[in-house]
């Protein structure tokens, strides 16, 4: 006796569904995500139990290096320019529109103004290189007893944005004295609440 053929038939998938599907989770996470800027400085901060978390906009952000190098860094990039318009103007320093966008593309600004227009004719691989090397970073110190340079770059992006929050990211191994000097400078222009940005660190750990 013959076997009894069954005829096979496709199988067939909607993937439309799936597709809608992996499309919508794309969008949500290019809608969501957060790109994070490359630091002038590889930063290893202190471990604390603390969960507070940093506001992920309007902030001055302050990067201090291992050897206590500082930088800053903002959010808004209209802000940015109010800013340095006013450095600019109470330095005395001249800078061209080229040089104004490279400094607009500059993750982290770390200078003295004095070697700021230099700085800024350098193409950006250059850039990148000098601000990690020797002689860079926001001074500290005063000139005849006024405003150090750090002092006046917080007070210019407090002047354009009087609710920016400043955050402080030290390495682990900056010296004491060095924060020590900032929350101090701070302090005597009035900015007395700040965030120290640290690993979080659990109570077993």
């Amino acid at each position: 006796m013959g076997k009894v053929k069954i005829k096979k038939q496709d199988v067939w998938i909607d993937m439309t569904p799936m597709s809608d599907v992996m499309v919508l989770l794309l969008t949500f996470f290019m809608m969501t995500s957060t790109f994070v800027k490359n630091e002038p400085a590889k930063v290893l901060t202190p471990a604390s139990v603390s969960e507070i978390k940093v506001p992920e906009k309007d902030v001055l952000n302050i990067l201090v290096d291992s050897v206590g190098k500082v930088f800053m860094g903002m959010d808004n990039q209209a802000q940015i320019k109010e800013v340095l318009a006013d450095m600019t103007g109470s330095y005395g320093v001249s800078l061209n529109g080229e040089q104004q966008a490279k400094f607009l593309q500059d993750a982290m600004w770390g200078v003295p103004m004095g070697n700021l227009s230099e700085y800024l004719n350098h193409d950006i691989n250059e850039m990148n290189a000098l601000i990690r090397g020797e002689g860079a970073g926001i001074p500290l110190d005063s000139i005849d007893g006024g405003l150090s340079e750090f002092q006046n770059w917080v007070k210019a992006a407090k002047g354009v944005n009087d609710d920016l929050k400043v955050a402080i990211k030290a390495d682990g191994n900056t010296p004491y004295k060095t924060i020590k000097l900032i929350m101090n400078e701070l302090r005597d222009i009035n900015e007395n609440r700040y965030y120290l940005i640290t690993q979080y660190k659990t109570q077993e750990d």
